[in-house]
């Protein structure tokens, strides 16, 4: 099976609505500040953006709320060429331990990991229904241990159930990963050293 270039595709997109002339607005669910730096960086030129932290996954509530405020504060000191706005998602662990319940023991990058990113993408795909978003997205896909095939089917899948068109993307692409690592200097942003999960702060603490 060909594997698809969603960076590519989502250049396609961009130039399709510079040709039209078209600014839309896009719904981003984000994981953190840092992975949000480089895509708002790179996207907020070619779209009005809302972000919406929801990431219930986030073990301890301490945790949740100071990458929250990391979130907050990257969107009042950036500059932007179009508006940029956050939503805060509310902090409902049990929403993410229905959601991976059976799957406890499964390794990092696993099948929880994807019903995790599903728990999340849905959220955004929902709230940009709601809301009259022309696309929604997400941030994960810049992490070079998340899976940008699965989270990509994921988008397609919740385009056909919310009628909200996905973003394709893959932004670790064309050193993506990289710049939100310069970025996160420049800004002094709080990097964490887990994913966020209760099972990863275990993993990060075996490794």
């Amino acid at each position: 099976m060909n594997r698809i270039n969603y960076s590519r595709e989502t250049e396609k997109i961009i130039e399709n609505n510079k040709r039209e002339h078209i600014l839309p607005s896009l719904l981003i669910h984000s994981c953190c500040a840092p992975c949000s730096s480089a895509c708002l960086e790179y996207l907020n030129k070619y779209f009005n953006i809302t972000i919406l932290y929801y990431n219930p996954n986030i073990f301890p509530e301490s945790e949740f709320k100071k990458r929250l405020g990391e979130q907050e504060r990257l969107i009042r000191e950036m500059s932007f060429e179009n508006n940029v706005s956050v939503i805060r998602g509310e902090y409902d662990y049990s929403a993410f331990t229905a959601a991976v319940r059976g799957l406890e023991d499964e390794p990092e990058g696993g099948r929880r990991c994807f019903k995790c990113y599903r728990l999340r993408m849905e959220k955004a795909a929902a709230a940009a229904a709601e809301k009259g978003f022309d696309y929604f997205c997400t941030t994960l896909s810049l992490s070079p241990l998340k899976n940008a095939q699965k989270i990509n089917e994921i988008g397609f899948e919740l385009q056909e159930k919310y009628g909200v068109k996905w973003l394709p993307s893959d932004f670790k692409k064309k050193e993506g990963y990289k710049r939100s690592i310069e970025l996160s200097r420049e800004y002094k942003l709080y990097r964490q050293n887990f994913c966020g999960c209760v099972f990863s702060v275990k993993e990060g603490g075996q490794k």
